[in-house]
């Protein structure tokens, strides 16, 4: 079998450590002296989510750190999809976002995201993070490097809070976001959230439990695009020698009863099982 070098260059596993240290030398405002209380009750389980032996959660959580780190974001972001999904790729909303980022129809087609019969990109954690990162790359640009404002733009979208900028009299690069009373309670909670759950982190990492349940070799996530002959992902499994179980609750944009081939578009898996005839794509 011949295996791909991943895209990155990087080794096929790191530890779980490696992944929180670039987590933690990502953020944007590491300092937690006004950290929610309620929020950070409200998402407590997060860090023994990631440091579970078993965790499905965090090898999906280092390819979004890496993704964000390649580019220059604040690592902040990479915890929207707790808030959004729980870190579950396959989540759906009854009022119809979908996915790890949640996005709804409309928003998934204006960024690119396939979506055909039998594959609903929302539900790829490649396509939707991708289209997250380039979303929140121009958000992040656009509000002069404020996370704050970028992911309240990423909840209410960019015109609403550059509209509430203006009603306010503030500019991005001096702004208070905690000021923008015009804006939505949600959507000004929802950097209370992060901020709450990025202190979480932090302070779990000063416990020696935590570190030393995340310091074990966690599978390196890479994308690759599916072989054209490719059948099904079960079939894309049993060739490659993969829990065709787990790797489709990793990759669940494939309908049940799916109108075409798996092949030609990306999944992820993990870097020493990706055998790719074209080889392993960018993240």
């Amino acid at each position: 079998m011949q295996l791909a070098v991943p895209a990155s260059g990087k080794p096929d596993a790191h530890t779980g450590v490696d992944i929180y240290e670039a987590f933690v030398g990502g953020l944007g405002q590491p300092a937690c002296e006004d950290a929610s209380p309620r929020w950070e009750s409200h998402f407590a389980h997060v860090p023994a989510q990631l440091a579970a032996v078993d965790s499905e959660v965090l090898p999906l959580f280092g390819y979004v750190v890496d993704a964000l780190r390649q580019a220059h974001l604040p690592t902040e972001y990479a915890l929207i999809p707790f808030v959004e999904s729980g870190y579950r790729p396959g989540a759906r909303s009854a009022s119809g976002p979908a996915g790890l980022w949640q996005f709804i129809a409309l928003t998934a087609r204006n960024h690119r995201i396939p979506m055909r019969p039998g594959f609903d990109g929302r539900l790829s954690p490649v396509e939707a993070t991708r289209a997250a990162v380039r979303y929140l790359k121009t958000l992040h640009g656009m509000f002069a490097g404020d996370w704050r404002l970028a992911v309240m733009a990423f909840n209410a979208g960019e015109y609403r809070v550059l509209g509430a900028l203006k009603r306010h009299d503030m500019r991005a690069a001096n702004a208070r976001p905690e000021a923008l009373e015009s804006l939505s309670g949600i959507t000004r909670a929802y950097v209370v959230k992060l901020h709450a759950l990025s202190c979480l982190m932090v302070e779990a990492g000063r416990q020696r439990d935590f570190r030393e349940a995340l310091d074990r070799p966690v599978a390196r996530l890479v994308a690759i695009e599916l072989p054209a002959d490719a059948a099904s992902l079960d079939a894309f499994a049993a060739r490659q020698g993969l829990d065709a179980a787990r790797l489709k609750r990793l990759n669940p944009a494939f309908a049940p009863q799916g109108s075409s081939r798996a092949g030609g578009v990306h999944v992820l898996v993990p870097a020493a099982a990706a055998t790719a005839p074209r080889g392993a794509v960018a993240n």
